[in-house]
This record gives structure tokens, C-alpha cells and sequence, in this order.
């Protein structure tokens, strides 16, 4: 299992692949960056950058 903390805020979340700390961190960002997740300016390859930018920190711990 590893904990890792989001990538906006201090709040952590677990998970035993990034998929599931991913879902994990889903309910914290609806209530905690709601903003960010309803950005209409953001694009699918914004979406998949913060994918790869965060499945790299999931994999470095």
C-alpha cells in the first residue's frame, strides 16, 4: 500500500496501484478542488499529463 499526498494540497490518499489511489483521491478533489475538475479550459492532454506527471510520483515511492 502506499500513501501519497495530491498534487494540489497536503491531504494524502492510498492506494496499492495508481489506479486505486487515483479513485482514492477522486472524493477529495471533488470537495477540495472541485474548481480544477470543472475547468472547462482544461484538455484531454491536460489529463494526460497530470496522468503521467502523478503516476511518476505514484511509482517513485
Amino acid at each position: 500500500m502506499k500513501t501519497l499526498k495530491c498534487d494540489l494540497c497536503e491531504v494524502t490518499a492510498e492506494g496499492e496501484t495508481f489506479e486505486e489511489w487515483m479513485m482514492a483521491l477522486r472524493p477529495h478533489y471533488a470537495e477540495s478542488h472541485s474548481d480544477v475538475m470543472a475547468d472547462s479550459s482544461k484538455t484531454e492532454e491536460d489529463m494526460e499529463k497530470w496522468m503521467r506527471e502523478n503516476k511518476a510520483r505514484f511509482d517513485a515511492v
